[in-house]
């Protein structure tokens, strides 16, 4: 088999109907895929995605490329495979129709063996559309790999090797391999599939082979066990990848592998030997130790790349949440990418993979409710085949907040999708996030007396503890049991109130936090570690992203003409603005917040509520945090009054500066007001280096300080000197830093300032391109595309893509400011 890339050499551009005129046509512009083809167009605050989208518009896209098809191709079976299309992909294939997929997430093949013509040059299109489909900001294109898979007629089908570990001990595991083999021709085939088992070192663990017969025009399944002696088992803290060589010859074609035959195929499955135990004594085991789920959702967009996925950007994310302190990810609300599942496997985070948003029940003018009862097991499948190998995923979540699953109706599909995952992988937990309120929407008058709403999100942010006490209602008790039977482990989002209710009304229930507000993590956690029964909390959310415009925000109120709008940020409000990390990969007080809280994090943590906002009145939403940064360099007047809060866990904290007149004491408070684990001082801005220092019994258990920083310069810190030549990521943080320290693009973070933001231009010269430039600013009208952006809170990202070997040169520049430049290798690897 041969699996190429197939992302270089592609055209996008509008669709134009049969009968439009040509003359004003935009005309194609050559892209890299993956690519999204919303990211870059013009947003305004009548574009029909509205809030949902970050004001950003939809469209109908074409995408075109042509390839060289070798007459030897002639005698081959030719598939084009789509990681992800967003959405209502059609296919064509030298103009005629070869596919139609209207899943955005599923990923899907195309035979074109029909459609090619043999030694000349082929066209494929492809056209994609998003408009008023999603809650979120989708994106919409090819938005994930592509790949040309070359092959002989009898071949090892794509995903055709399953993985399973069923019995494990300390001696040995017994491993379960099946593969599947197709055979196109016309003539019955015996051949013998080859299995190798790889260890993480590399060494070869087991082996074995057998002979399977496949009829013409059929498919065969062979199966095998092999036991590793002592094998290294896969879990978060030591994610062991064992691999899975397999080997397909032809016997009647020579004697060249061990075995008998000529190789006809090959493929390789990466994969971990763990096992998994859930009960209501002990929560969630993983080879027998009880894993406590620290939990981050995630939306699927990448920030300034937009929506597409790219290892390189998949890799940094989980790197960087795992070094936040969580150890799971739920994929909200679609089905993760492969890359990003690759990232989880390598680094040992778990991950919760979500089927759907919606069901049967629309929640925009035209999602995926539209369909789903003829898609929705196909759907199931493509989720199944991308990730029953992964011993990161662990859970499958069957929908999100459904509006139809407190009916009898919902519940029988609550039970249809749970079985069918069952079916498909029985080796893994089913589970729902259920919002009680929102699946009792038309009910809300019968629940809360006249309290209604019709916009969820802003219901939440309206409700607060009345919403809370909704989900521990006797009716949503009775709505939602059905629903919630089917499952192997029941997901509440924001309904915690549930979880003490529960194990009495339910002993043998099992739950999770499938969502929940991030400021609430203290006495979330403190549930998650009492009752054994909560295997773990997921907050809304663990990065930042495009969409849900200003969900998070926080609006100062004391403005004239000031109109609340809930939670719905009104334009330029680009980014949800509710991350532990914000858009460039920093983190966010929150995050350091919820470190402590997880008991993570001995040195307490500083947050400073801007001093430019001292006193004034603000009004929030529950997926909001204090607009507070971690800075003590501030464009104020010093004596200027400022509000500190020191994040610890401990039972006082003392505040000190020193400055040029010496060490002062500012204060000693109690750690609990105004929320768990924070004590708040009032006092007065002068430059110098604020300390906090922690206490328990009398024992200093902790500290941490901020230093105001002096001249400034740019810093530009490369987080790799190297990138893969074939499209590599590399990313670069700029920064408005102390400039002792900003002549080193790495080591510490040093005096960031965070009030004196500026224009930063950056120019790629060689051997790359600039892919995207953003930063964490959620009201803007700028564009990622850059070449220019503002820094927000004195950051900005600058993501470069390489284009072929050779050196790439990276210079950034900034009015007031002397350049930086940064030189980067694009190498093969």
């Amino acid at each position: 088999m041969i699996r190429l890339p197939f992302h270089q050499g592609w055209t996008v551009a509008p669709k134009l109907a049969a009968f439009e005129s040509r003359e004003a046509a935009t005309a194609p512009v050559p892209v890299a895929i993956p690519h999204d083809a919303l990211r870059d167009l013009p947003r305004g605050a009548d574009n029909d995605g509205g809030v949902h989208t970050g004001y950003i518009p939809g469209g109908v896209f074409v995408y075109a490329r042509s390839f060289e098809v070798p007459a030897a191709w002639e005698h081959k079976s030719v598939t084009i495979e789509f990681e992800g299309v967003y959405r209502d992909a059609v296919v064509y294939v030298n103009g005629d129709f070869a596919a139609h997929q209207p899943d955005g997430y599923a990923a899907f093949a195309v035979a074109v063996d029909a459609f090619l013509r043999f030694g000349r040059t082929n066209t494929i299109t492809v056209e994609a559309r998003a408009h008023r489909d999603s809650r979120w900001y989708t994106g919409a294109g090819i938005y994930r790999p592509v790949h040309l898979v070359v092959a002989d007629p009898v071949h090892l089908s794509l995903d055709g090797t399953t993985v399973t570990t069923p019995d494990i001990d300390a001696e040995r595991a017994v491993v379960e391999v099946a593969t599947r083999v197709e055979n196109l021709t016309r003539h019955t085939r015996t051949l013998r599939l080859r299995w190798e088992m790889v260890d993480p070192r590399g060494g070869t663990v087991a082996a074995t082979h057998a002979p399977v017969t496949v009829l013409p025009g059929a498919s065969a399944v062979a199966r095998a066990r092999l036991i590793v002696e002592r094998p290294a088992l896969w879990g978060p803290d030591d994610p062991a990848l064992h691999e899975v060589r397999v080997t397909l010859a032809d016997e009647a074609a020579g004697e060249e592998v061990e075995g008998g035959g000529a190789v006809l195929d090959e493929d390789a499955v990466r994969f971990g030997i763990r096992r998994l135990q859930l009960d209501p004594q002990h929560g969630l085991r993983i080879n027998g130790v009880v894993v406590d789920l620290r939990g981050a959702c995630v939306h699927h967009d990448n920030g300034a790349l937009g929506a597409i996925t790219h290892p390189d950007a998949e890799d940094r994310r989980v790197r960087l949440l795992k070094d936040a302190g969580f150890n799971a990810i739920r994929s909200a609300h679609n089905p993760a990418s492969r890359a990003l599942l690759d990232a989880c496997d390598r680094h040992g985070m778990l991950v919760m993979d979500e089927l759907s948003d919606v069901w049967t029940r629309a929640k925009t003018g035209f999602d995926a409710s539209v369909g789903f009862d003829g898609r929705w097991s196909a759907s199931v499948a493509a989720l199944v085949a991308k990730d029953r190998n992964r011993p990161s995923v662990i859970l499958y979540s069957i929908g999100n907040e459904i509006l139809e699953l407190a009916t009898p109706h919902g519940a029988t599909w609550s039970r249809r999708i749970a079985e069918e995952f069952r079916r498909l992988d029985p080796t893994r937990y089913v589970t729902n996030g259920i919002n009680g309120v929102i699946a009792n929407m038309e009910r809300l008058p019968e629940i809360l007396g006249e309290i209604a709403a019709t916009d969820p999100n802003t219901m939440m942010a309206g409700l607060g503890a009345q919403m809370a006490a909704a989900n521990a209602s006797e009716l949503i008790t009775r709505s939602t049991e059905e629903s919630a039977a089917v499952l192997d482990v029941v997901g509440f989002n924001y309904g915690d109130a549930r979880y003490e209710l529960d194990a009495e009304l339910f002993p043998d229930r099992i739950i999770v936090g499938s969502e929940t507000f991030p400021d609430r993590i203290a006495h979330l956690w403190e549930q998650v570690r009492r009752l054994p029964h909560v295997i773990g909390d997921f907050t809304w959310t663990g990065w930042d992203y495009v969409g849900e415009a200003g969900i998070g925000r926080v609006e100062y109120t004391d403005v004239d003409g000031y109109r609340s709008t809930g939670t719905a940020g009104p334009y330029p409000y680009l980014l949800a603005q509710c991350g532990d990390i914000d858009l460039t990969g920093r983190r966010t007080p929150a995050s350091f917040y919820r470190e402590i809280a997880f008991g993570l994090r001995r040195a307490p943590a500083i947050a400073v509520h801007r001093p430019a906002h001292h006193g004034r009145p603000v009004e929030k939403t529950p997926w909001s945090w204090d607009d507070v940064v971690s800075s003590w360099s501030w464009a104020v007047e010093a004596g200027a009054p400022v509000t500190v809060d020191v994040y610890a866990d401990a039972e006082e904290v003392e505040l000190r500066l020193v400055d040029a007149d010496g060490d002062r004491l500012i204060g000693r408070a109690p750690v609990g007001d105004p929320r768990p684990l924070i004590a708040r001082f009032e006092t007065h801005y002068r430059p110098g280096r604020l300390v906090a220092i922690a206490w328990r019994g009398g024992v200093e258990v902790g500290r941490t300080d901020l230093v105001t920083a002096g001249a400034l310069a740019l810093r530009v810190r490369a987080e790799q000197d190297a990138v893969d030549a074939d499209g590599g990521l590399a990313h670069l943080v700029i920064e408005l830093a102390d400039a002792a320290e900003a002549s080193a693009d790495t080591g510490t973070d040093g005096a960031v300032v965070c009030d004196r933001d500026t224009e930063v231009t950056v120019q790629v010269t060689g051997a790359g391109e600039l892919a995207a430039l953003g930063s964490s600013r959620a009201q803007t009208t700028e564009s990622f595309a850059g070449p220019s952006r503002r820094t927000h809170d004195g950051r900005a990202l600058a993501v470069v893509r390489a284009a072929g070997e050779g050196e790439i040169t990276v210079t950034v520049s900034a009015e007031g400011y002397a350049p930086v430049v940064r030189r980067l290798v694009a190498q093969s690897r």
